[in-house]
């Protein structure tokens, strides 16, 4: 099961085409709804599904609003018994203005208007932690963390600062990319770090970044104007789950 949200989709996607290029003949079923995806190759008893929760912890409406529970985590439920679960969070947690999908943010019974993004994404990991620690049997369950996804919509990340994705066909080259690591990343090893139970980075963060030439930009069929923060299928999320293979088998 992938948790997380739209690179979790993007990595879904990828693993379930790749699969289904193996073995092409197969009998395969397939749901999709806005929160919930399952491909199934009946043949072999695989299921790939898609949880869609781009926060992680719970984002519920209640009567002043729709309210993020830093310390909340009970849509958790649905994740158990899992033989493995890959789970992502970031992309959503710097949306503010009319995009940001939240009215408050709430702990430990205060509610807050706003607080600095990084902050919020730290406690929110901590919590996702706590549940992890607590639900989880290695020996039944492999957990899989998958790392920040960057995005290329400013071109002073890799030193052409009048650019972003769009028009790109090379990817960067450079011993060092130039950005260097995102905040978001450091948060990401300061919780893992603090995990009890064994939980596997698979760290994309540095490769992607090279990968400025790697999103459908303009032509995304979902998307208005130009996208530097989804990658293309077949691309990139194909370079994640052969890493992601590679981790399971080793």
């Amino acid at each position: 099961m992938f948790v997380g949200d739209s690179l979790s989709l993007n990595m879904w996607e990828s693993l379930s085409c790749m699969i289904h290029a193996w073995v092409p003949n197969a009998k395969t079923s397939f749901i999709r709804t806005e929160s919930f995806g399952s491909v199934t190759f009946e043949d072999y008893a695989v299921k790939l599904l898609l949880f869609r929760t781009p926060f992680l912890v719970d984002l519920v409406k209640e009567n002043t609003g729709r309210v993020l529970k830093l310390d909340s985590i009970q849509q958790g439920n649905a994740w158990r018994g899992m033989d493995v679960l890959i789970f992502n969070s970031w992309h959503w947690w710097t949306h503010t203005g009319r995009t940001q999908p939240w009215d408050y943010m709430q702990e430990g019974g205060k509610s807050y208007k706003d607080m600095n993004r990084l902050v919020a994404f730290y406690k929110g990991l901590a919590t996702w932690a706590r549940w992890v620690n607590r639900n989880v049997d290695p020996s039944q369950t492999k957990v899989f963390f998958q790392g920040i996804s960057p995005t290329h919509y400013e071109g002073k990340d890799w030193n052409e600062p009048s650019k972003s994705c769009y028009g790109e066909k090379q990817p960067f080259f450079g011993i060092r990319y130039p950005a260097g690591t995102p905040l978001a990343s450091v948060v990401v090893n300061k919780v893992l770090s603090r995990v009890k139970k064994p939980v596997y980075l698979l760290d994309v963060t540095t490769l992607s970044q090279y990968r400025k030439d790697a999103h459908p930009t303009a032509y995304s069929g979902d998307h208005g104007g130009t996208d530097c923060s989804h990658w293309c299928l077949p691309g990139l999320p194909d370079t994640w789950n052969q890493l992601l293979y590679a981790a399971l088998i080793r």
